[in-house]
């Protein structure tokens, strides 16, 4: 057996907050395999049991990010049913990301395509380095990005979401910023100093406020606006009634740093 085989699919690492998930399969551009998608979640279900996990950052050994679906694993399994079950499952992990009650950061190194931009789009945030690509270029080779097409277009523009998924061309890290892919883009030897100040920045308010308004927005955005602004009313009472709230409102009265310990 190989050491790439033995290795696990996903690394995890946890310091002052801040769990790292990277995945570990480098030299394969880290394709969403049957057992890449478990591990993933897995991951992500004992996270959102932890309270000690403040942020999530997503991250990727080698020089892809993410190239997408196991195109060589699907090929040997090709049927409707083994295939209607892979995209269940992948669907079920990026909704386990959007569920998570810690905010998600992707941090993208290199090369995106197919369902790894799908990956990229259903994190929180992300942050790039400037050397990173990104395609949904699944027509390519005849496959239309049917479910990446899911996070894509909730992410940027139609247009913009319908050319990448027409005609599977790259974009640059600064144009998939632009379209409002990703949130930053810094050189790969800022890439670690940016993630970690982002995570620091989210990690100074309190946890309650960060989970209650992660639910709220993207239940909203699918919602009328009427029953958005609802459910966001009810969502801002019981947060205002939190004792964190209660404290950071009155350190702001009293014009002091507020006592979130």
């Amino acid at each position: 057996m190989s050491v790439a085989a033995e290795a696990p699919f996903v690394l995890r690492s946890d310091a002052a907050g801040v769990t790292t998930l990277t995945l570990n399969r480098g030299e394969r551009f880290n394709p969403l395999s049957e057992e890449m998608l478990a591990a993933l979640q897995a991951e992500f279900k004992a996270i959102a049991l932890d309270d000690s996990v403040r942020v999530v950052v997503l991250a990727a050994a080698g020089k892809a990010f993410c190239a997408g679906h196991d195109l060589k694993q699907m090929q040997a399994n090709a049927s409707e049913a083994y295939y209607k079950s892979l995209f269940q499952q992948c669907s079920k992990l990026m909704l386990a990301i959007q569920k998570l009650p810690q905010p998600v950061i992707a941090r993208v190194q290199g090369l995106t395509t197919a369902a790894g931009c799908q990956l990229v789009a259903m994190c929180d945030l992300a942050v790039a380095s400037d050397n990173a690509s990104f395609a949904v270029s699944g027509v390519n080779v005849g496959l239309f990005c049917s479910t990446p097409a899911v996070a894509l277009s909730r992410n940027i523009s139609r247009k913009q979401a319908m050319e990448m998924l027409l005609t599977g061309d790259f974009i640059d890290a600064h144009t998939a910023m632009q379209r409002g892919l990703i949130n930053r883009v810094v050189s790969l030897e800022q890439l670690d100093t940016c993630v970690a100040e982002l995570a620091a920045s989210i990690i100074a308010k309190p946890a309650v406020a960060i989970s209650m308004g992660k639910q709220l927005f993207y239940k909203q955005l699918e919602m009328g606006v009427d029953a958005a602004y609802q459910l966001a009313g009810q969502t801002m009472a019981c947060n205002m009634l939190d004792a964190s709230a209660q404290e950071g409102v009155q350190a702001f009265l009293e014009k002091r740093r507020p006592d979130w310990s």
